[in-house]
């Protein structure tokens, strides 16, 4: 099994048409947005190729390959525009080897406060568009960073969940962090 997580696309065209070349390139199964898909946030500058209706034209082309959970940013508006159902506050996946994943965006469940997390589970988030792969304790924390806004000097960034390892890879396809959660 093999996926592909990002998150924080903020409405910049530009930003998903390239993500979704990564997802073709990757070869992933399904594609597992983290919320903040087509509005930029009040606190973010506007986005480079920011086109809110392209970028939802761009995601209703590819919905039966996402799945996805709301951020921050979206509201009932935006799941009017998008295909595919985006206002879950989180969603649950089952590794092959029986792990939790537990995706959501970031801005509600902390990754400092995960005791329905169980010891092996994996917590991953966008939200603060600062990627991570690590080990925490007894979990495993993942951040996507972001494929439109980075922050605190990082790249624009996606996250590969293959063989129990998290890879998180620039858009370019350098590798940028790893954690294997086996």
């Amino acid at each position: 099994m093999k996926l592909m997580f990002a998150s924080d696309i903020h409405g910049s065209a530009s930003c998903c048409k390239r993500l979704l070349e990564c997802y073709e390139h990757e070869g992933a199964s399904k594609l597992i947005l983290l919320g903040d898909l087509l509005y930029h946030g009040p606190r973010n500058p506007l986005p480079e190729g920011y086109d809110p209706k392209e970028t939802a034209a761009l995601l209703n082309g590819a919905a039966g390959e996402l799945l996805c959970v709301r951020g921050n940013c979206e509201a009932e508006v935006d799941q009017m525009m998008l295909d595919f159902p985006v206002m879950a506050d989180y969603a649950v996946l089952w590794t092959q080897s029986g792990r939790m994943i537990f995706c959501t965006h970031g801005h509600l469940y902390d990754k400092d406060k995960l005791s329905f997390i169980k010891k092996g589970d994996i917590f991953i988030q966008g939200h603060t568009h600062l990627y991570a792969a690590e080990r925490q304790g007894d979990h495993y924390y993942v951040n996507t960073g972001s494929v439109t806004l980075p922050k605190g000097g990082n790249v624009r960034s996606f996250v590969i969940y293959e063989n129990d390892t998290f890879t998180v890879k620039s858009m370019d396809g350098d590798i940028l962090a790893q954690c294997s959660a086996s």
